[in-house]
C-alpha cells in the first residue's frame, strides 16, 4: 500500500533532508571543553527542563544518520556549536571541539547524506552573551574569526548557512521575551539585532567568497506572511507594518543590500511610536550592498502565517510553551495584534496550519528580490504530543499521519511555485529526530523519527516510511 497522496513525485536532484540544531540534539553540554551558551545557566536556574541530554546526536550521530540513509533522505541541516570549537567565543580553538565536526561531517558524507553547515543557531556562547550578545558589534568581529577558522578547517563542507532566523532571536529575546535575556518589547534592542546579524551574515559572506572557498554560503530567515484578518484600510496598514519588521526588512538587508524608502517608512513608524531608535554607522550599507548579490542559496524557514488588525492599546504577549490550545496572544502597540482566524486550523501550540502561505512567500520573493538565487525550504513541520510506550517492541512504527499530511501540503505548495518558475529545490523537515525544544522543553516533537529521552531508543515512525517513498521516486 502506498503513502503517496497529494505529491506524485519529486523532481531529479531535489535535495530532501532533515534538519537539526546543535543544542537541541547533542546534548553532552559539558564534555569535551564545551563553553557555557547563553541558555545553560538561564534553563539550570529556569529549572523546568535540561538540555541534557536532549536527542544525545554528539554520540549517536552514527545511528541517526544511518536512519537518515535508509529512509531516503539525501541532505542534513547541522549546526557546529560555536562554544565548542571556541569555549568562549574567541581565543584558541577547542582541539576536541573541532575534532568532533570532522567525524561527523565525515560520516554524512561516507553515508551520501550531505551536510548543510550552520555556523549560529541561537546559541551565542555565554562570554558573548553577557557582552552584550549582537547588541555588541565587536560580536561580529569574534563572529568572523570563527567562521573564518570554520572554512579553513572544514573544507569537507560546502553548503554553509551563516545564522539561522535572524528575527527569531531579536523577536524571542527582545520583543516576546521567552530567550534569554527575557525583554519584551525593547524595540530598540530588537531592531538593533536584526541589523547587526545582517551585517555579521554580509562581512562573512564576503569573506568567503575574498577566501575564493569552494562551495556555497547564505543565510535562514523565517518568513511568515501577514494578511490582514478583514480587509480594512487600517488592517492592510497593520499588517504591511508587521511585515516590514519580521520579514521585509530582513529580506531587504540581505538581497537588496539596502532598506529600501517604503521599508524604512514603515520602520520609522514603528520606532517612532515605541521611542525606539536604530543605529546604522558610516559603511554598514556598503557591507550589506557588497554582499546582497553573493549569497548562493536562501534557507527560507516556514510554519505559519499571521492574520493582524490595527492596535493602538498597550503592548503585550502570552507565549504558548506548554501545547495548552488557544492561550498565546500578541498585542504590539501602533503595530497589530495578531487573531485567530476561524477558518485556518491551528496546532496545540496555536500555530496556524496555512500551506498556501509558502506559496505566497516563495513568488513573492522570486518577484520582489531579484538577487536571490536557489531557495531551499531549510525548515517546516509540525510540533505534536506523541507517546510511545516504554516497551514498545523494536519494529513498533509510530502512526502520525498528520504529520505526512501536513509536509504534503507544504510540499504540494513548493511544486505550485517551482512550476511557476520559482527556484526552489530543496525541503529539510523541521525536525529529523525528535529533540529539545528552547521554550517547550521535551513535549513538543517535530522528528521523522521518535526518540524515547529516558532511553535514547529510536523509533521509526509513518512520516519516515512516506519520506523513503517520495525519495524513490526521484530516482
Amino acid at each position: 500500500m502506498t503513502l503517496i497522496n497529494r505529491v506524485k513525485s519529486l523532481p531529479k536532484g531535489f535535495v530532501l533532508g532533515g534538519a537539526t540544531a546543535a543544542y537541541q540534539v547533542e546534548g553532552n553540554t559539558k564534555v569535551d571543553g564545551k563553553g557555557k551558551t547563553m541558555w545553560d545557566d538561564y534553563l539550570k536556574k529556569q529549572g523546568r527542563f535540561s538540555p541534557d541530554p536532549a536527542s544525545d546526536f554528539y554520540n549517536r550521530y552514527p545511528e541517526d544518520l544511518a536512519l537518515s540513509k535508509k529512509y531516503g533522505l539525501n541532505a542534513i541541516r547541522v549546526s557546529i556549536a560555536w562554544s565548542r570549537i571556541f569555549p568562549d567565543g574567541y581565543g584558541e580553538p577547542n582541539q576536541k571541539g573541532v575534532e568532533y565536526y570532522h567525524k561527523l561531517f565525515k560520516q554524512c558524507l561516507d553515508d551520501g547524506v550531505e551536510p548543510y553547515v550552520t555556523l549560529h543557531h541561537f546559541d551565542t556562547p555565554k562570554t558573548l552573551f553577557d557582552q552584550g550578545d549582537w547588541l555588541n558589534r565587536k560580536q561580529i568581529d569574534y563572529f568572523v574569526d570563527y567562521a573564518k577558522f570554520c572554512f579553513k578547517e572544514f573544507p569537507e563542507v560546502t553548503n554553509w548557512f551563516t545564522i539561522n532566523e535572524l528575527i527569531s532571536l531579536a523577536q524571542s529575546q527582545y520583543i516576546g521575551g521567552n530567550f534569554p535575556p527575557n525583554h519584551h518589547f525593547d524595540v530598540s534592542s530588537a531592531i538593533q539585532a536584526e541589523h547587526n546579524e545582517l551585517l555579521a551574515h554580509a562581512r562573512v559572506v564576503n569573506l568567503f567568497k575574498e577566501m575564493g572557498c569552494k562551495g556555497r554560503i547564505g543565510l535562514i530567515h523565517v518568513i511568515q506572511p501577514v494578511y490582514p484578518i478583514v480587509d480594512t484600510p487600517e488592517n492592510r496598514h497593520a499588517a504591511a507594518l508587521q511585515d516590514a519588521f519580521i520579514n521585509r526588512f530582513l529580506l531587504d538587508g540581505t538581497f537588496l543590500g539596502e532598506y529600501s524608502d517604503e521599508t524604512m517608512s514603515l520602520i520609522n513608524e514603528i520606532l517612532e511610536k515605541n521611542d525606539a531608535h536604530l543605529n546604522i554607522q558610516d559603511g554598514d550599507m556598503e557591507i550589506l550592498k557588497k554582499a546582497s548579490t553573493q549569497n548562493d542559496f536562501f534557507g527560507l524557514n516556514y510554519y505559519q502565517n499571521q492574520y493582524v488588525r490595527a492596535y493602538d492599546g498597550e503592548s503585550g504577549n502570552t507565549f504558548n510553551g506548554t501545547g495548552d490550545k488557544g492561550t498565546s496572544s500578541f498585542r504590539f502597540h501602533g503595530v497589530c495584534e495578531t487573531v485567530k482566524n476561524p477558518d485556518i486550523p491551528t496546532t496545540d501550540w496555536d500555530w496556524n496550519i496555512y500551506p498556501e502561505g509558502l506559496y505566497d512567500v516563495l513568488t513573492r520573493i522570486h518577484r520582489e528580490y531579484k538577487n536571490c538565487k536557489t531557495i531551499y525550504i531549510t525548515e517546516n513541520g509540525i510540533g505534536m504530543k506523541e507517546h510511545i510506550a516504554d516497551d514498545a517492541p523494536d519494529d513498533f512504527i509510530y502512526d502520525d499521519d498528520k504529520r505526512i499530511d501536513y509536509v504534503d501540503q507544504h510540499l504540494q505548495a513548493i511544486l505550485k511555485a517551482r512550476d511557476e518558475g520559482v527556484d526552489v529545490n530543496g525541503y529539510f523537515i523541521w525536525s529529523l529526530q525528535d529533540q529539545f525544544s528552547w521554550a517547550n522543553g521535551y513535549n513538543k516533537r517535530y522528528g521523522l523519527f521518535y526518540v524515547n529521552f529516558d532511553n535514547q531508543k529510536r523509533y521509526v515512525k509513518k512520516s519516515a516510511l512516506w519520506f523513503k517513498e517520495l525519495s524513490d521516486t526521484m530516482k
